[in-house]
């Protein structure tokens, strides 16, 4: 398969050598220095899209009327995913937007679902999420900390809305999720869902030891979505 990158940093090379040793080929590597082009863009099988928010959505397009299936792990452009769902069903793209794209990750959020579920008849438990990641994160808190907020309020009635903290802990009021973003050096990204009582706490937590995780979830995502028109989610890569 021939995969073109659309993003070259840490995340794009990490993807380049994980579809190099899965046997497919790279076809091109667009980055500010080697812009994308509807010309570039249609010579490749799949598009894999790592780059920034005010870029991904005009990258989603441009990969929709070329008729390139798409995978699009940047975060932070949800304000306008109506709209590009809306694009890509319209015209007969492809698209695959996951906030992560870790194998482990996506299994951390079926846990993390069904937890709020069975906390939901027990309020005296009150729910919090912390992620901690590299210097160089550009979104805050991160997608997948908002992935992780929304299924709770999604599955556990005692939470309305989230509201996000940077460095420490927000306020919250009733009804609110706490999710507090911290930054430090190094750190590929670690997750943590706690529910604190008086009586005690239950802890779940996801830690990336590298960039691997998400890269690998990624080539398979784009060796799913090969010609298929419509647009998915990481859930519909595990469970076809």
């Amino acid at each position: 398969m021939k995969i073109g990158l659309i993003g070259y940093g840490k995340m794009g090379r990490a993807i380049e050598e994980i579809a190099l040793e899965r046997g497919h080929q790279i076809i091109f590597k667009a980055d500010s220095d080697h812009p994308i082009s509807p010309d570039i863009i249609a010579t490749a099988d799949v598009a894999i899209e790592f780059s920034i928010p005010e870029l991904a959505v005009k990258h989603i397009q441009m990969a929709t009327d070329t008729k390139t299936p798409i995978v699009v792990g940047t975060t932070g452009w949800n304000s306008n995913l109506v709209a590009v769902e809306k694009y890509v069903q319209e015209n007969t793209g492809s698209l695959i937007h996951a906030s992560n794209f870790s194998i482990g990750v996506n299994i951390f959020f079926e846990i993390n679902r069904k937890l709020a579920q069975l906390l939901s008849e027990h309020p005296e438990y009150q729910a919090c999420i912390t992620e901690t990641h590299h210097l160089q994160k550009l979104d805050s808190p991160s997608g997948t900390a908002i992935s992780l907020a929304n299924e709770i309020l999604n599955n556990n009635d005692s939470y309305l809305s989230w509201v996000s903290g940077e460095g420490k802990p927000p306020h919250v009021n009733s009804n609110q999720l706490g999710v507090t973003a911290i930054r430090l050096p190094g750190v590929p990204g670690t997750h943590t869902v706690q529910y604190q009582s008086e009586i005690d706490s239950i802890t779940i937590t996801h830690e990336a030891h590298n960039r691997k995780g998400f890269a690998l979830g990624a080539v398979i995502a784009a060796e799913w979505i090969l010609n298929k028109q419509g647009v998915f989610t990481m859930q519909d890569v595990l469970n076809n």
